[in-house]
């Protein structure tokens, strides 16, 4: 997804000059095609995030497009009352991009495990929240925010996460994703585990079923819409994400709760428990229920 992204920032740049980098001393062999090319809207802003915001502010101010890029938990937990003051305070047009979004960075433990930040970046005013679900997403993506004129978040994962959508979709800031139509039950997911989702759907249509899949890359806003169409018209929903307390699960839950629609419903999610195991993504996902198996599982239940 990493690549996805600084490739179509690439590719805007060059016909857009009010676009910027900044990037808090990371990024080797990812941002070099953007440094190289545009040296002069790169700023390597060292290990001090929260100064790289107020200085993503203040270009904002002067009319440029800025983007911040660093590890998850960096320009989120670190920056938080600069990202509340300086940025959405003002609606400024400041893009927080992120990789290592869930466990993505397993193997370094608990300081680089992404699990909170969607819900807190989902509650600031002004904040629209993209977790795309692969790397066509990703690019998608990155174009929406440069046209939206208000903060956004993205949530990356790290290289190598695969093309789930056959061919390009509609992709509308605020609007879920369909990628299979069913009646029996709706998996809706956000960020990474697409492709988990679409191999859980595979499965359970194997066996009978029949799973209707949204890819619901923006969290906020949430398409309420289809939420609501989707418990209609399956009585059964279960999101999932690599994402602990507050995040997509939440959202849709708020949904379902305040119009009051009868609705089986089961949040797939990591806990609030820090997690104090040091492991691949794989190894982590399957150990906390965010595996093929435990998807299916959970749908059979339903």
């Amino acid at each position: 997804m990493r690549t996805a992204f600084v490739k179509t920032l690439c590719e805007v740049a060059q016909q857009d000059s009010r676009i910027w980098l900044l990037c808090g001393d990371l990024g080797y062999s990812v941002l070099e095609d953007f440094s190289t090319n545009f040296p002069e809207r790169f700023v390597n802003v060292g290990v001090a995030e929260q100064n790289m915001t107020g200085l993503a502010a203040g270009l904002a101010l002067s009319g440029k497009v800025v983007f911040i890029y660093s590890i998850v938990n960096f320009p989120v937990m670190r920056c938080f009352e600069q990202i509340r003051n300086d940025v959405c305070y003002h609606n400024l047009n400041v893009n927080i991009v992120t990789v290592g979004g869930g466990l993505t960075y397993g193997s370094l433990g608990y300081t680089h495990h992404g699990m909170e930040d969607l819900a807190v970046m989902r509650v600031l005013p002004n904040m629209t929240v993209i977790a795309p679900g692969d790397p066509v997403e990703a690019r998608l993506a990155t174009k929406a925010m440069i046209a939206h004129n208000s903060p956004c978040y993205l949530r990356l994962g790290k290289a190598g996460e695969p093309i789930v959508h056959e061919k390009e979709p509609v992709f509308q800031i605020g609007k879920a994703i369909e990628l299979c139509s069913g009646e029996d039950l709706t998996l809706i997911s956000t960020g990474g585990m697409l492709q988990l989702v679409m191999q859980a759907s595979e499965k359970l249509s194997s066996q009978g079923y029949s799973v209707q899949v949204l890819s619901m890359p923006t969290v906020t806003p949430l398409d309420e819409q289809a939420i609501l169409q989707a418990a209609a018209k399956t009585g059964k929903i279960i999101s999932v994400e690599e994402h602990g307390i507050g995040g997509l699960g939440s959202a849709v839950a708020e949904v379902l709760a305040l119009k009051e629609i009868p609705v089986k419903f089961r949040a797939l999610r990591l806990q609030r428990e820090a997690v104090k195991v040091a492991g691949s993504q794989t190894v982590l996902r399957s150990r906390l229920g965010l595996s093929l198996e435990g998807i299916v599982e959970v749908a059979i239940s339903l």
